[in-house]
């Protein structure tokens, strides 16, 4: 049965009273505390890559309360990660965080202590530490279509919605991407209406097995929360399921710390993460594919893979997963911005990527 749509910021949808508006439910008692949506995301498919404002207001929250959001795709997922599942109400009752796209929507009035499932099949009633619940679908919308590059002849979607970087939000700006007259593309971190902002492109087809090659032209500047990330993912994952497989150039946060590796996630676990340095200079990285195998391989000096002298190789065994719907990203990112301290912008240049099957 097709729902009939409301535009909920129009009409600060509410569930309080004996009358339900169509596409709006409360559960349990309505006397004690109520949740109005004041912005809806689209309603989607979802996945990892897509995010978007959810917000709105609450009515009666005690001291110490705090809002768990949920998203619907087949079953309940919390919001934005089962690591970050609380939003904070604000004096005026106000709460506001990111989502995955789901086709329905779910914000939970939690008491402090409520620990949140990571997935549910279906939304709770009032009780044991849930003071109000309300779903509401999402926004029948056409989809977003993001800004798409070419680079080393192939089509890339850049990113422009928010991501998590270990419990924190990454922003992504699409005009810290482009491509010069000499075919390179550079990637920049820089402050955007006050705001730091990364920058990541995905490739716009998936390649499989084979030989996947990425020509760096210099790291040496990197300050040391600055992460130039190289990879294969499926992004039809949810959240914290990667299938993922990382050349990864960054210290980390700390000065005196390695600054490249090689991981088949989840990093985790000690034997999927290889740790290594690279010296200042042209970097050409390598990943060769294969069933039940992923070779690396990083090289340092001429662009060309026979003339470099190696740095590092590591080959995995374990844990390297199949084709899919894996798509290559390339990504310049702070980590843990809040924490860094970063004052300057920061670029990088890939001068060429290729594959080989």
């Amino acid at each position: 049965m097709v729902r009939k749509r409301w535009i909920p910021w129009m009409l600060l949808v509410s569930c309080m009273g004996a009358s339900f508006l169509q596409g709006c439910r409360m559960f349990g008692p309505v006397d004690r505390a109520s949740i109005t949506f004041t912005h809806v995301p689209r309603s989607g498919q979802g996945g990892s890559e897509v995010l978007e404002q959810i917000g709105g207001t609450v009515m009666g929250a005690k001291s110490g309360d705090r809002i768990v959001i949920y998203s619907h795709n087949q079953v309940w997922w919390v919001q934005p990660l089962h690591s970050k599942p609380f939003t904070s109400i604000t004096a005026d009752g106000s709460w506001n965080t990111v989502t995955h796209l789901g086709y329905d929507y779910a914000a939970l009035l939690v008491e402090p202590g409520y620990e949140p499932p990571s997935r549910i099949e279906t939304l709770p009633s009032v009780g044991n530490g849930i003071r109000a619940v309300m779903s509401i679908p999402g926004i029948v919308a056409p989809p977003i279509v993001p800004k798409m590059i070419h680079f080393s002849g192939y089509d890339w979607f850049v990113r422009d919605s928010p991501g998590d970087h270990g419990g924190e939000m990454t922003e992504y700006e699409p005009s810290n991407v482009w491509v010069d007259e000499k075919g390179a593309l550079h990637l920049l971190m820089s402050q955007v209406e006050g705001r730091w902002r990364s920058a990541e492109i995905r490739l716009s087809r998936s390649l499989g097995y084979g030989t996947y090659r990425f020509v760096v032209q210099d790291v040496g500047h990197l300050p040391p929360s600055a992460v130039l990330a190289l990879f294969t993912r499926d992004d039809r994952q949810e959240r914290d399921a990667r299938i993922e497989m990382d050349v990864e150039l960054s210290k980390w946060g700390h000065a005196d710390n390695r600054n490249a590796d090689y991981v088949v996630q989840p990093y985790y676990i000690p034997e999927n993460t290889v740790r290594f340095t690279v010296p200042s200079g042209r970097l050409i990285n390598l990943l060769r594919w294969e069933p039940g195998k992923a070779s690396f391989r990083t090289l340092a000096g001429k662009p060309s893979g026979s003339d470099g002298k190696q740095v590092m190789s590591h080959v995995f065994t374990s844990g390297v997963p199949i084709p899919a719907d894996e798509r290559v990203h390339l990504e310049l990112y702070d980590f843990f911005h809040s924490q860094s301290g970063l004052q300057h912008p920061v670029e990088v240049v890939i001068q060429k990527f290729e594959y080989l099957p």
